[in-house]
């Protein structure tokens, strides 16, 4: 029935549903109409089943005021969930492995050792218990369970039981194709650095006529890109704000407000913080990486609001900033406002938020289906 109401809406064949919350439109999505008809079905549908083993500090419980707070913050989410969340495994479309990387990363790790083995036997000794306990993992060889993640690391934790690699949803911030990310069964995690435990103060900005500063960026040298970008552009031009220290006094977050362009350059991991504060602040999202999978991808038009250039461009990003023209700079701007509902935490989640869109990509993934017009609702 899901299936046939969003091929229906994809389609367009679907009668206009009212929704007094919020109406998707635009060319930031791929299909309005069939995402809207999908969040509305997972409404109706989704259930989750989180497994009750596990205990602080491992299991149930993140980081929530940390560049990892997004592991934090979806787990204590789907821990007080009243509408996804099930206490009756037999009606679960999804089942929910509840530990967090960082967690393990904190309290299991030995940085002296520079060996995974610690985190990975973890992991693999909760799934045997679990499938040892329980029918539901052994009986889809865990394509119905998902883990997330939003350390670096999480991927090679995924390893540790080869069909949680291979075959069960992996939400991860770290969502790169050169390792091992599946778009079609993977799920990109936003990477939310909520410093002060929520956004509260971040989100907002100036018009695009008050916004000076043609792009701007303020980091650490790591990684193989930010290199190559500190190298073209730090201090060579007054147009394009590249920094990798901020003279003191300067707010990183009052620069970004008066920026037109926030270039995001992956460190050694693809996933960035700035993608999200680029949008809080409503400063259109340069992406500067490789592999990199966007959170929602699968529903939003990411070319709408942001520009993605590759890195052997970054010689000419100014070039490239400069000749998108004032009306397509603003059309961008504009939709990036628009879709930041989609990337705000709340506290309790709200419809449409970010811990809406997670489960929304997680509900996409368990049916099998694809709402991006070049793909195919099976």
């Amino acid at each position: 029935m899901a299936r046939a109401a969003i091929r229906d809406a994809r389609w367009g064949n679907a009668t206009e549903v009212k929704d007094q919350d919020y109406v998707p439109n635009g060319p930031m999505y791929w299909n309005a109409g069939a995402f809207q008809r999908s969040y509305l079905e997972m409404e109706k549908q989704f259930k989750v089943y989180v497994y009750k083993e596990g205990e602080h500090p491992l299991f149930h419980n993140g980081p929530c005021k940390s560049i990892y707070s997004m592991e934090g913050n979806f787990i204590h989410g789907l821990e007080i969930d009243k509408q996804f969340r099930t206490k009756d495994p037999e009606k679960a479309l999804v089942f929910f492995l509840p530990f967090s990387v960082t967690m393990l990363v904190r309290f299991v790790y030995d940085s002296d050792s520079h060996d995974f083995g610690p985190l990975k036997h973890t992991v693999a000794d909760y799934i045997q218990v679990l499938s040892e306990r329980y029918p539901y993992w052994n009986r889809s060889l865990g394509a119905d369970h998902f883990m997330l993640a939003c350390h670096d690391w999480g991927p090679e934790v995924s390893r540790s039981v080869p069909d949680l690699y291979k075959n069960s949803i992996r939400v991860l911030c770290n969502a790169n194709t050169t390792e091992g990310f599946v778009p079609s069964k993977d799920v990109s995690f936003p990477e939310i650095n909520l410093v002060t435990g929520n956004a509260e103060g971040f989100i907002g900005g100036p018009s695009p006529s008050k916004r000076s500063i043609l792009a701007f960026f303020a980091g650490g040298l790591h990684g193989p890109i930010r290199p190559i970008l500190l190298q073209h552009w730090e201090n060579k031009d007054p147009d394009m704000q590249v920094h990798q220290y901020l003279p003191k006094g300067v707010s990183y977050y009052d620069k970004m407000k008066k920026s037109r362009f926030c270039l995001c350059p992956s460190g050694y991991e693809v996933a960035s913080p700035r993608v999200v504060e680029a949008l809080y602040a409503g400063c259109v999202p340069v992406l500067l990486s490789s592999g990199y999978v966007p959170p929602f991808s699968d529903v939003l038009n990411w070319k709408a609001f942001s520009v993605i250039v590759p890195v052997e461009d970054i010689p000419n990003l100014k070039q490239i900033l400069e000749k998108i023209s004032s009306r397509n700079y603003i059309r961008m701007q504009r939709r990036g406002v628009q879709v930041r509902r989609h990337f705000v935490v709340n506290f309790p989640p709200k419809r449409y938020d970010v811990y809406h869109m997670i489960l929304h990509s997680i509900w996409l993934r368990r049916l099998n289906v694809r709402i991006h017009d070049g793909g195919q609702v099976q």
